[in-house]
């Protein structure tokens, strides 16, 4: 049967268009019968249009109508109309018009959905993504799928103004795991071997750079074996860009570029460039996080001098063996309960500190905490003024290990804004965070990691303690964070062959291991690599953030659970045994 092909789209009619034929098509979204006249919302990506069936324009068509259900595909002929008085709905674009139909063509029926196709319906996200093919119908995932295409084309443009040549790069490489686990391909044609899904095109781009292309972008897909959770994904997508002959300042002006052109076209956000800059050790001490939430106040500070020589003993023994005291102030924190401060001790208690101690500083000069006997009158002034406590405020102390104490006090200071209301709505707050150390130490494994990947160039200044002191080298590393979330990273990379073997001894990879492993990138620096440097946006992230939602998984067409199941396609699925024959692999799973 041949379809009658639409004239204009649902969400385009308007009073100007009265008295004009016009054939529309689409899904039925709702049906009403009001004695004998037939109303249907006819709907596609652009909006809908309200429809009317009256047996006196049509009885063909009224009498088809009847047979209407809900998600029905349907095309529709008939002259617009003005609204009757009283009737019209200001809430949509075609609010002023209706078709009065006269013909009515059911291109395809459709099953009872299992949820309303509507956006102020509840729905279980399990459900959603069991029927997906539905649930993107809904205004507002198609909104988020017309925002993603939207900033992507936009980006495109932007890096194509600034000189960059889009690139695409293998998606079947070696695997080369320096991070989260590979995803493996197996060969049919090279029995036991196995190809590698990109974890990022670090490699690639980087070799792109001693080819000679200069400026190289990509919207890469990404994928890793990594455990799941709501900003991350086992396939996620990147902005992927790389620079020849750059210092990180001439990534950041194309970053702050980019991004400042997308919000502001997008979201209306007008971006202050240069955006702030926060190193490293700073960002750790004041907010406990190397992606800190400049939205609200809560800033963290260090307490370890007023502890020194305290009578205190629990925080003076934590301090002799080399820990740290960090807290924060709340303001009006002093009217918490005791339960609430009781679950705020049992959260830092699950966040792996040893618990957290409060000082209640209320009105009128009074004062209450557990350890008020173990406080002299000068350390508590002290306590005051450095942490700018007044009557009615509440100081909160956690002692551990320095990075522990960073890490709980942090989470903490989250929760708080949080429970308190004080993260502020529809604002952005960018910044930099710069100077991260090259390596961590794995104190189980008593081993140097690196932080971001192992080809990230040491800081200039501090090559020298690359042989004498590693763990105190500065990386050439940098991070936009956006509210708390980590947009990019990126890094000015390694691009001296000598560099790059030492950076690979001090993460215990030998010269066998390094030629194995990275013996093409190796063999590429030797070939007159020039000085480059690049970034990763995270565009799921970045779009989350953008259209205010809580999970990627509401920009990505057709995501994974926390499980890394498809629940569209059920995957991963069992093969066929003879796929299996043919790339020469026989299975040992663990039983159920």
């Amino acid at each position: 049967m041949e379809f009658w092909k639409r004239s204009h789209l649902c969400g385009d009619l308007r009073l100007s268009d009265s008295s004009n034929r016009v054939t529309l098509s689409g899904w039925v979204r709702r049906r009403r019968d009001h004695g004998g006249v037939i109303f249907i919302d006819l709907c596609d990506r652009t909006g809908l249009t309200q429809v009317v069936f009256s047996p006196e324009a049509g009885s063909d068509a009224h009498r088809a109508a009847q047979e209407l259900r809900s998600e029905f595909v349907v095309a529709v002929r008939g002259e617009v109309r003005p609204r009757p008085e009283g009737t019209v709905n200001p809430k949509i674009p075609t609010g002023e018009i209706e078709l009065f139909a006269d013909g009515l063509q059911i291109i395809n029926p459709s099953l009872t959905p299992p949820f309303p196709i509507e956006d102020e319906e509840e729905l279980q996200e399990e459900v959603r993504l069991r029927y997906r093919y539905l649930d993107l119908r809904r205004p507002s995932m198609l909104n988020n799928l017309r925002l993603r295409h939207r900033v992507t084309a936009r980006t495109r443009q932007y890096l194509d103004g600034e000189g960059f040549w889009e690139i695409e790069t293998p998606l079947l490489t070696r695997s080369t795991p320096e991070g989260a686990r590979d995803y493996l391909v197996p060969s049919r044609v090279h029995p036991g071997k196995f190809y590698a899904l990109p974890q990022s095109p670090q490699l690639f781009k980087q070799m792109l750079m001693v080819s000679g292309v200069d400026k190289y972008f990509q919207i890469a897909r990404c994928l890793r074996d990594e455990d799941l959770r709501a900003d991350r994904q086992p396939e996620h997508t990147q902005i992927d860009l790389e620079m020849s002959f750059v210092e990180p300042e001439d990534i950041f002006r194309v970053v702050e570029g980019l991004v400042g052109t997308l919000f502001g076209e997008f979201r209306g956000v007008e971006m202050e460039r240069p955006l702030k800059r926060m190193t490293y050790a700073e960002a750790m001490l004041k907010y406990g996080s190397d992606k800190p939430d400049l939205r609200f106040g809560l800033e963290i500070r260090e307490a370890g001098e007023i502890f020194a020589g305290s009578g205190f003993r629990v925080f003076r023994e934590t301090l002799d063996s080399g820990g740290a005291v960090r807290g924060l102030a709340v303001p009006g924190g002093a009217s918490l309960s005791l339960k609430q401060l009781d679950e705020l001790t049992e959260f830092c208690r699950r966040a792996g500190a040893g618990g957290l101690l409060w000082i209640l500083f209320r009105e009128g000069g009074g004062l209450k905490s557990p350890i008020k006997k173990f406080l002299s009158e000068g350390e508590l002034n002290r306590l005051r003024e450095t942490f700018s406590c007044s009557e009615g405020d509440c100081l909160m102390l956690v002692a551990d290990r320095p990075e522990k104490a960073a890490e709980v006090i942090g989470r903490l200071r989250l929760k708080l804004a949080a429970d308190l209301g004080l993260v502020p709505k529809d604002r952005y707050e960018f910044l930099w965070v710069v100077d991260f150390p090259l390596f961590g130490y794995n104190p189980e494994e008593k081993r140097f990691e690196a932080v971001h990947h192992p080809f990230t160039s040491p800081h200039p200044e501090d090559l020298e303690l690359l042989e004498t002191d590693p763990g105190k080298v500065r990386s050439r590393a940098y991070d936009l964070v956006l509210n708390g979330t980590e947009l990019g990273g990126g890094s000015i990379r390694i691009h001296r062959e000598q560099v790059q073997k030492q950076v690979f001894s001090l993460l215990n990879i030998g010269p066998e291991e390094a030629e194995s492993r990275f013996g093409f990138l190796l063999e590429a620096l030797r070939h007159g690599a020039p000085p480059h440097g690049g970034i990763a946006l995270g565009l799921d992230r970045l779009l989350m953030l953008m259209g205010g939602l809580s999970s990627i998984r509401d920009v990505i067409t057709f995501p994974k659970t926390q499980k890394a199941i498809c629940l569209t396609t059920g995957s991963p699925s069992e093969v066929d045994p003879r796929q299996l024959k043919d790339l020469h692999i026989a299975l040992a799973a663990p039983p159920q």
